[in-house]
């Protein structure tokens, strides 16, 4: 099958490779926020498969964060699902909290959770600027900083990691890429963008390594409208020169290797993984 047929490719599988990944991570403790459904869901259970134990948070959805939690568990790692708005301090400094009271501690804090309320910007509410700034950057802020303060608490063991703690933001190309009709997501992930790398430089001392992962165009619910139909698939694909969706696993892969001793030495960096969409097609015949 071509990767470009945009009549087959929106319901095909995952052109991904399928490699069982391994066990980078055995005996760490992970949170993953907003992690029972797209790449969240993905990353968590990718993260159990490397021998993690995972708490999957959620905020809607029990059913949903409940299956994550059974999938995980089938590695032979300790899972459960907790309910929390990250926007929230109070629901955040508790969700930490009976972390490490039932894992011990955390190892390992992927930021995660985010949405959209897109409008155009003479129509957007302040309640629609605030929701996606509360979420998307308020909230990374203060999981960050929950995940820090027990990092510190605990410094290194080295028979866990080199690392005293890893947080992986997940951002996203439009931290680079203006996005006309989503002026508060692409202020959002441009402040994920700045402020992991100034807690990567503040952090890095401490042997806390802070990194982000900036997702292209991904096979995911928050942007079915982008990929379901033969149409909107073609038009996508002008967007991305590698010529296929990303699918959460890829993402997911990443935040492994991300999380894992091999990537020690990689402080404050964006890792975009978005089949080429930042290196601006549109300009692909001499502009």
């Amino acid at each position: 099958m071509a990767a470009t047929d945009p009549a087959v490719a929106p319901a095909a599988a995952s052109t991904a490779p399928t490699v069982k990944p391994p066990l980078l991570l055995r005996g760490q403790k992970a949170l993953v926020t907003g992690a029972n459904s797209g790449i969240g869901q993905a990353t968590a259970i990718a993260l159990g498969q490397a021998g993690a134990d995972v708490v999957v948070n959620y905020v809607v959805g029990d059913d949903r964060a409940e299956a994550v939690v059974e999938e995980i568990r089938r590695s032979g790692v300790r899972a459960y699902a907790h309910r929390a708005d990250v926007s929230n301090e109070d629901q955040v400094k508790e969700m930490f909290a009976r972390m490490v009271t039932e894992l011990g501690t955390i190892d390992i804090l992927v930021n995660n959770a985010g949405w959209q309320k897109d409008s155009p910007f003479v129509d957007m509410t302040l309640a629609q600027w605030n929701a996606v700034i509360s979420v998307n950057l308020t909230g990374q802020f203060l999981c960050a900083r929950e995940a820090v303060r027990e990092f510190l608490r605990r410094g290194i063991v080295p028979a866990v990691s080199c690392a005293a703690g890893k947080i992986i933001c997940m951002s996203s190309v439009h931290e680079v890429i203006p996005w006309a009709g989503h002026a508060n997501y692409a202020a959002s992930k441009g402040g994920v963008m700045l402020m992991m790398k100034s807690l990567a430089q503040e952090m890095a001392p401490h042997h806390i390594r802070v990194n982000s992962i900036a997702p292209g165009a991904i096979r995911t619910p928050i942007n079915t409208a982008a990929w379901s139909t033969p149409e909107a698939y073609r038009s996508l694909m002008e967007l991305v020169p590698y010529k296929r969706i990303g699918e959460p696993e890829d993402i997911a892969r990443t935040a492994v290797w991300l999380a894992s001793d091999q990537a020690d030495y990689l402080v404050g960096t964006t890792v975009f993984v978005d089949g080429g969409m930042t290196l601006y097609p549109g300009f692909t015949e001499n502009g």
